[in-house]
């Protein structure tokens, strides 16, 4: 049989390297391309037909949930494998919801990693067992993201990540974000991504509104 044609999709080269060479004394799978950026994987993906796309969710120019929607939608028969550092709902519910086949956290062990790989170009499923929950909570329990209230009350703050939160509080010290990537041992790209992450998920647009926004969450 000829072995599952593979895409990586994600911005660290380091990381496309580490999969390529975990992949490379695997007989059933191939990684036939990559890309850096959202849209290039779109074009790669429509020149090369895969089966499968393991896809990181924070790119540039177009992110992973993105492309995963785009895929769904353009090529329908490429499996969409996520595969990310990101353990929060927001994310696994928008992945799904988007059309991924599976959603595995970058934690997770080779033999892992390969039984998603086998269970995906199998045509099934896949999703770690540390997100089990969140599954359960949102799918089968019969709870939507959908229909969840806007982040307008205290203890909707449960949806800010640790890393979020310390951004959060530095940014109404007034830092930008080099300062912010100084005092937490960041990159300024990092801080940058952080930073947006935390006021799409506040819906704020600039820092008058993240302010009041703070407020109102008795943040301040």
């Amino acid at each position: 049989m000829n072995p599952t044609r593979i895409v990586l999709a994600d911005d660290h080269e380091l990381v496309r390297d580490g999969i390529k060479s975990l992949l490379e004394n695997e007989e059933d799978f191939k990684v036939v391309a990559e890309a850096s950026d959202g849209k290039e994987a779109l074009k790669i993906i429509a020149q090369e037909q895969p089966d499968i796309l393991i896809v990181d969710i924070r790119m540039p120019l177009m992110n992973g949930i993105e492309v995963v929607k785009c895929v769904t939608r353009d090529f329908p028969k490429v499996k969409k494998l996520v595969l990310s550092m990101h353990d929060s709902e927001e994310y696994v519910v928008e992945s799904i919801e988007s059309g991924a086949d599976g959603y595995l956290l970058k934690g997770s062990n080779k033999a892992e990693f390969l039984k998603a790989l086998h269970t995906i170009a199998a045509g099934g499923k896949y999703f770690s067992g540390d997100i089990s929950e969140i599954i359960i909570d949102n799918f089968v329990n019969g709870k939507s993201k959908t229909s969840k209230k806007p982040l307008s009350t205290p203890e909707e703050i449960s949806f800010l990540t640790n890393r979020e939160k310390q951004i959060l509080e530095l940014i109404l010290d007034g830092k930008g974000n080099s300062e912010i990537a100084e005092a937490l041992k960041i990159s300024k790209r990092t801080a940058e991504v952080h930073r947006f992450n935390l006021m799409k998920k506040l819906n704020v647009k600039n820092l008058i509104e993240l302010t009041q926004k703070s407020k109102e969450l008795n943040l301040i």
